[in-house]
């Protein structure tokens, strides 16, 4: 059911909107905000930018009013002192003298009288253009509208239990403030009391009998009805009411999550214009959409047994509520609990059909047959499989998926699912694909199943994409420019015919073709610019945006507090209320971090950071904490890079209590990642090879799942054997791996593990056999237009000539001048360390140079070596650079240079030598 779909059967419903003190508070706000004939900037406010921030503010509080917890008075003065600034204390009075002047139903009257003369009419086209006047058909007019029409519904017991909720209100909130009306005396309270215990009981229990008639009714006709189980109605009904002059209230008790903000507070008891306080349906369902997303961004942090048993108890009040089992599953899915998810959304498909909180809109007549949705329930067991790591069985379960959307004529679950198998093609490793998708979907048969595997995922993809353009899915088309923008940053297009005539073709990369379907999947934020394309029900999202008015000033990256202060001086206000969906911003997001590793193969490491710092600023709100911990991990690898592992772990220990909770997140691989580089370059390679062996227990055993992690454990083990010198054991373990890499079309990874291939046999004194190993990786370097591996691997190059004799350093030189742009603008320490010390290398090598002429040709390359070489600890290397430079100041005849410089290399020789025992 469409979200207008849900709105109208929700208006129809009795009780669905009704007036409470928070809703009251709001229209007293309302009316400061947009006073009948006033100018533009009325009283009390001193410029146009107070009076806007006051509009922002109360957008949000209008679009979060049905959210399924209503905050407390003294809460609501708590955000007004957020925005207030100078004008906090008058809108905080003002709000409690106006709540406290409703004494009577004539007072309630009165105000909902001049409520209805801040609304624009017919002919307020020829009032002044300075005057401000509330558009009825705007958010805040449309509130105001709701409010009377449910005031104007209420009876005059309604009235009377409302002015006492409004006493209750204030009583239990204002504490802080001196309300002489309630303190005094309380005879406004016994007045109210008094409307409340006339004579008038008969009538109430008429009043009741009849309501819950005409709920029946309309449970009976509408699938979003007032949220009482049937079995609740008929306990009612057997049940002699007898109301009295206390108010029964009804209280809900709930688990504390310190994780989810909506599960942190304890349901107050309010009470409903019938006595007994009853949640809508359609507050239930909002609350548990908000609590998937919550599940979705905090993952395994999110509090397990807490969050269960909420949902246990919601399943006995209410067992029709079937979407219970499917955050069950989602609760288990996100802790790992393969079982416990598995049983849930079969128990889920299995009472629902997958009929209720589904988005997918079936464009087959028949709607939902006799089947009930069995695509999407396949759909959901396909995507669990790939969350635990279960290549075949998810894409078997997709490929059934297919074929029943197709029997089915779903055309959006079949754009759905064709996604989700390209996102498992990305994914995972999956090395044949015959007999799988191409015996099943019938246009990738058309084609043939002699297609590769990174072939058939660039149809698949290409054919999703035009499919989701079709039917205007718009998070999907995004999503799919995000994965075309994968598939053309690290796949080359080749032609899918093998036979005929076939057009030139280059077989390389294109950046430009990355960079706009990025540009495209980011256009998805437009779509959410215009007001009027916002939903009322998505109050859930300013929501979120009322709790967190609190914004730290300047970066909070890293922060060394990380704690939530009392001072409020030190906060500002510095966001605005967003009603953009979170699956939009998180997708958004994406697209950032997706420009960081982008950004990262080319290698730009400026932009890289730009990006990974924006993404981390900017969507920490609504992006997953597993997403947030990539990007954290590209920050902390960045500083490790460029600045050394001092400031690096200094950032990884801020960035491990922040996600402390995440049991196999991104940090604890960027922690053994750069452990494992600070062990080698302090030559602890007992050490290297502990963590090393640490990295790969991360990936799963089975084939094709964590391929990546698979990949840095095998280069890594290989580093460890070359520094080991143990050459034939780096150059079998390197040859295992290009086969591995070749077997999975991981063409980017392939260039990489040719460079250690010609690393290899340079280290081993074959610099002859390790040249076209060079020349290979530059080659795919050039194909994936890989800048700064491609510069690393012609320094590579130049060091295998000039190891070959003296007659190749101009060669030698001539290679390494060529690449230091990249080096020297992109390349981190170590890199730039190297290229400097094999051109000094190059200069001491060639006969035409005169040390004694140019010393500082040589000198201050070294030195430069040399600095970022103690920053990395990096001894071996250093202690190369300073043996350099010794013979150079042995040359110059400078004695005492010679000496520190010797002092230095002894140094770092004694510390290599003692690490490695």
């Amino acid at each position: 059911m469409s979200a207008a779909a849900a709105m109208a059967g929700l208006s129809k419903a009795p009780g669905a909107f009704t007036i409470t003190p928070h809703k009251l508070s709001i229209c007293i706000l309302i009316q400061v905000y947009a006073p009948p004939s006033q100018s533009s900037v009325p009283f009390p406010f001193s410029s146009v930018a107070q009076h806007n921030l006051l509009g922002s503010f109360l957008l949000s509080l209008t679009k979060s009013s049905e959210d399924i917890f209503e905050p407390k008075l003294d809460e609501l003065v708590a955000q007004l002192r957020e925005i207030g600034g100078v004008l906090n204390h008058w809108l905080s009075d003002h709000l409690a003298r106006k709540l406290s002047s409703l004494a009577s139903p004539d007072d309630l009257f009165n105000f909902f009288n001049d409520l209805r003369g801040i609304l624009g009419g017919s002919d307020s086209n020829v009032m002044d253009d300075d005057q401000i006047i509330l558009d009825p058909s705007s958010n805040l007019g449309v509130f105001v509208r709701r409010c009377l029409l449910a005031f104007n519904l209420l009876s005059f017991e309604a009235v009377c239990h409302l002015l006492t909720n409004v006493a209750t209100y204030c009583k239990d909130s204002l504490s802080t403030y001196e309300l002489s009306h309630f303190k005094d005396s309380d005879s406004d309270t016994e007045a109210t009391m008094h409307y409340e215990n006339m004579d008038l009981e008969n009538l109430a229990v008429q009043n009741v009998n009849k309501e819950i008639e005409s709920r029946n009714v309309v449970d009976e006709r509408l699938s979003f009805h007032n949220h009482a189980p049937k079995a609740l109605v008929r306990a009612i009904e057997d049940h002699d009411f007898s109301p009295g002059p206390q108010v029964r209230k009804i209280n809900k008790h709930r688990e504390v999550s310190a994780c989810a903000s909506s599960s942190c507070d304890v349901l107050d008891p309010v009470d409903s214009p019938s006595g007994a306080f009853l949640r809508t349906s359609w507050q239930i369902q909002g609350y548990l959409l908000e609590q998937a997303d919550t599940i979705e961004r905090q993952g395994s942090s999110f509090p397990l047994n807490a969050f269960e048993s909420v949902l246990k108890d919601l399943l006995k009040l209410a067992p029709e509520l079937h979407r219970v089992h499917f955050l069950r599953y989602l609760n288990s899915l996100y802790h790992q609990d393969y079982h416990t998810a598995l049983e849930n959304i079969h128990r889920y498909f299995d009472y629902s059909a997958g009929t209720e909180g589904c988005d997918f809109a079936s464009s087959s007549s028949t709607g939902c047959n006799s089947f009930g949705r069995y695509e999407i329930a396949l759909l959901c067991l396909g995507m669990m499989h790939f969350h635990f790591g279960h290549p075949k069985q998810a894409l078997g379960v997709l490929t059934e998926a297919v074929r029943v959307s197709q029997q089915q004529n779903n055309d959006s679950c079949l754009a759905y699912t064709l996604a989700a198998i390209c996102k498992l093609l990305s994914e995972f490793g999956v090395s044949n694909m015959r007999g799988l998708v191409g015996s099943s979907y019938s246009p990738v048969t058309s084609i043939g199943t002699s297609l590769s595997t990174h072939q058939l995922l660039y149809v698949l993809l290409r054919r999703s994409l035009k499919r989701a353009e079709s039917l205007k899915l718009k998070r999907l088309v995004a999503s799919n420019h995000l994965a075309m923008a994968k598939f053309d940053l690290t796949q080359v297009q080749r032609p899918l015919l093998s036979f005929g005539p076939k057009a030139s073709m280059k077989l390389a990369t294109c950046p430009s073709n990355v960079c706009k379907e990025l540009r495209l999947s980011s256009h998805l934020i437009n779509e959410y610019g215009d007001e009027t394309s916002l939903m009322i029900s998505d109050g859930a999202f300013c929501t979120q945006w009322i709790k967190n008015l609190k914004k730290p000033k300047g970066s909070v990256i890293f922060s060394q507090d990380n704690e939530c202060r009392s001072n409020t001086d030190v906060f500002q206000f510095c966001g605005q209320p967003c009603s953009i969906p979170g699956s939009v911003l998180q997708l958004l997001g994406s697209s950032y971090l997706f420009r960081a590793t982008a950004w990262e193969v080319y290698g730009s490491a400026p932009l890289a950071r730009m990006n990974a710092l924006l993404y981390a600023t900017c969507f920490a709100d609504s992006s997953s904490l597993d997403d947030m911990a990539l990007a954290y991990g590209k920050l902390i690898q960045h500083l490790a890079v460029f600045k050394g592992y001092k400031e690096a772990f200094a950032a990884l220990k801020l960035a491990e209590e922040k996600f402390l909770s995440l049991s196999k997140s991104q940090i604890q691989l960027v922690k053994l990642q750069l452990l494992h580089d600070h062990a080698l370059h302090t030559g602890n390679l007992k050490l290297a090879q502990q963590l090393c062996d640490e990295l790969g227990v991360l990936a799963s055993s089975v084939t094709g799942v964590d391929i990546e992690i698979k990949v840095e454990a095998s280069l890594r083990h290989a580093r460890i054997l070359i520094a080991a010198n143990q050459f034939s054991q780096a150059a079998a373990v390197a040859h295992s791996l290009f086969c591995m890499c070749y077997k999975f079309s991981l063409q980017v990874e392939n260039a990489t593990v040719l460079l250690l291939l010609a690393e290899i046999h340079k280290r081993s004194g074959n610099a002859v056999l390790g040249i076209p190993y060079a020349l290979a990786s530059l080659s795919f370097c050039k194909s994936f237009n890989l800048d700064l591996l491609k510069a690393s691997a012609t320094l590579t190059l130049a060091e295998l000539w000039l190891s070959l004799g003296s007659s190749h350093a101009k060669r030698a030189l001539a290679l390494i001048h060529g690449a230091f742009p990249v080096l020297l603008g992109h390349g981190g320490l170590e890199l730039r360390a190297r290229a400097f010390i094999t051109e000094a290398k190059c200069y001491l090598a060639d006969s035409s140079f005169s040390v004694c002429e140019e010393p500082e040709m040589v000198l201050e390359p070294l030195r430069q070596a040399s600095e970022d070489l103690e920053l990395l600890e990096y001894h071996k290397l250093a202690a190369e650079a300073f043996y350099l430079m010794a013979i150079v100041y042995d040359k110059l005849g400078q004695l005492d240079h010679r000496e520190a410089a010797a002092k230095s290399f002894r140094k770092h020789i004694t510390t290599l030598e003692s690490s490695d025992i």
